[in-house]
């Protein structure tokens, strides 16, 4: 049984500054895709009961790395990123959270990108914890189900279990399977939970939570296993929240009330994107539709997704080792 009184410590892992790049469907109006500050990020996860804080930004360390620039003797905070990579040869994205990373990680994994089980393989081969984020977000059958899974089961060391924005039976499913591997002694997989606000008001309220009460602690019990996902599931209406906060920040910047180094405008850009918002304005107040049918969309994945596995499950077949061996793998790497 769970002693009550047992210290924890809290962290949100997986939360956005203003250096997670553009939005990509308004890149060309410089739109940023998140406009937290990574001092006000900080802030806010504190306020909310983070014991400890970290950021993981969209292939960067840069708002990490501005935080500690100012604070270099925070011994609550440690460096994180959020990685975009693909699986060769299949036109299918997968983002993977590697944390308490350093410059020398960041910057070598990033040609590595465009090859999931290099790049898994690389954060391997440098003992860095790493997980694969809202598994199911981008899944749209570019695989078969099974491989996919696979591939998980083989390459990764933790799972994103809860996302605060992923439909609750998203996060369900995800954390089903890991504990289904776990129970037939397949793979014994760590599961770390994070808000993935774009947004403070979302900061803090999906968290991982570790026994312990230091950062050092908190790393460990992450490694070992020991985190527990609490907090909230997405919906539609946190999803259209998010988008509504970030077009109110991206309007704001163009008026001059929302300076950012990253989103910093030349006067043309800021005429165009004054211009096409005024032109677009009528549907710049329709996101919450626009998250409906996502997660509408979401849903029927992770639908499909749970058939396939219970199927699997049922007719009693175990995951099979996916792609090269790790070893040859690793060992390209570190040539």
């Amino acid at each position: 049984m769970n002693d009550p009184t047992a210290r924890v410590v809290r962290a949100d892992l997986h939360l956005h500054s203003c250096y997670s790049g553009y939005a990509g469907h308004l890149r060309f109006l410089r739109a940023l895709d998140c406009y937290s500050r990574p001092e006000d990020v900080y802030a806010t996860a504190k306020a909310r009961g983070m014991d400890v804080v970290t950021i993981t930004d969209h292939d960067s360390i840069n708002g990490c790395l501005e935080f500690l620039d100012r604070h270099p003797d925070a011994s609550d905070f440690f460096v994180s990123e959020e990685i975009e990579c693909r699986f060769p040869d299949v036109d299918f994205k997968v983002h993977i959270g590697a944390y308490d990373i350093n410059e020398t990680i960041h910057r070598e994994i990033q040609p590595l990108r465009r090859n999931v089980f290099e790049a898994a393989a690389y954060l391997r081969s440098r003992g860095a914890f790493f997980a694969i984020n809202h598994p199911f977000f981008f899944f749209r059958g570019q695989m078969p189900v099974e491989k996919y899974l696979d591939a998980i089961a083989e390459w990764f060391p933790a799972v994103e279990a809860r996302n605060g924005t992923m439909l609750r039976e998203h996060n369900e499913l995800t954390d089903a399977i890991v504990r289904s591997w776990a129970s037939a002694g397949v793979a014994r997989l760590a599961t770390t939970a994070g808000s993935d606000a774009h947004t403070l008001r979302g900061i803090g309220t999906t968290c991982t939570e570790v026994p312990g009460s230091t950062r050092e602690d908190f790393l460990q019990g992450l490694r070992a296993g020991q985190g527990r996902a609490v907090g909230v599931h997405g919906s539609a209406w946190r999803e259209g929240r998010e988008i509504y906060g970030v077009v109110s920040s991206y309007w704001a910047s163009l008026i001059g009330l929302n300076r950012l180094a990253p989103s910093a405008m030349s006067p043309s850009t800021r005429a165009i994107g004054l211009a096409f918002s005024a032109v677009t304005m009528p549907f710049e107040f329709t996101p919450l539709l626009i998250a409906l049918r996502h997660k509408r969309a979401e849903a029927r994945i992770v639908a499909d997704v749970r058939r396939a596995w219970e199927s699997r499950a049922a007719n009693g077949v175990s995951p099979v080792r996916f792609g090269a061996d790790m070893a040859d793998v690793l060992g390209a790497v570190e040539k």
